[in-house]
């Protein structure tokens, strides 16, 4: 059993040389103290600012990234701004597709303000709206729904 390494591995000091040769004792080196872990800073890192950025880069890709588009055409039932914190257009449009038959409602939401004084200004006649689908937003401060109105124009009356 004499082939059994140390534990440790040995350290040596380090020595210089002269040009002729002769060893010199080196100056003692001074060893620096193991290196502190700092697990306060590493787990407020990890149950903290980690999901607040993966929140923050989850909900940048849902608002800018479609899921589909299209327009719906029907009179604006009601439209409001809601929100405790974060104010938001929501509204409500009815489809009549013929006469005598039930109404669809089509629940929406608006983020731009220019949009949203259009459909107010257009309340009441009949109008097409242009949306975009934006779903698994997190977060309801951007709106109620997944649907999000990015345009709103008159539409004929149907006979």
């Amino acid at each position: 059993m004499d082939d059994e390494q140390p534990k440790e591995p040995l350290r040596r000091e380090p020595t210089t040389e002269s040009t002729t040769g002769a060893r010199a004792a080196a100056a003692p080196t001074a060893t620096r103290a193991p290196r502190k872990r700092r697990w306060g800073v590493l787990l407020f890192g990890i149950f903290v600012i980690l999901p607040i950025l993966i929140v923050a880069l989850w909900t940048t890709i849902a608002l800018n990234w479609s899921y589909s588009k299209g327009d719906r055409a029907g009179y604006i039932q009601k439209f409001s701004q809601k929100g405790w914190v974060c104010k938001t257009w929501e509204g409500e449009i009815a489809m009549v597709n013929m006469p005598g038959q039930a109404q669809e409602k089509f629940a929406f939401s608006v983020r731009s303000d220019s949009v949203a004084h259009e459909i107010t200004r257009l309340m009441g006649s009949r109008v097409s709206i242009t949306y975009e689908e934006h779903p698994g937003i997190p977060l309801r401060c951007f709106g109620d729904t997944d649907y999000f109105v990015v345009g709103v124009k008159p539409a004929p009356a149907t006979p």
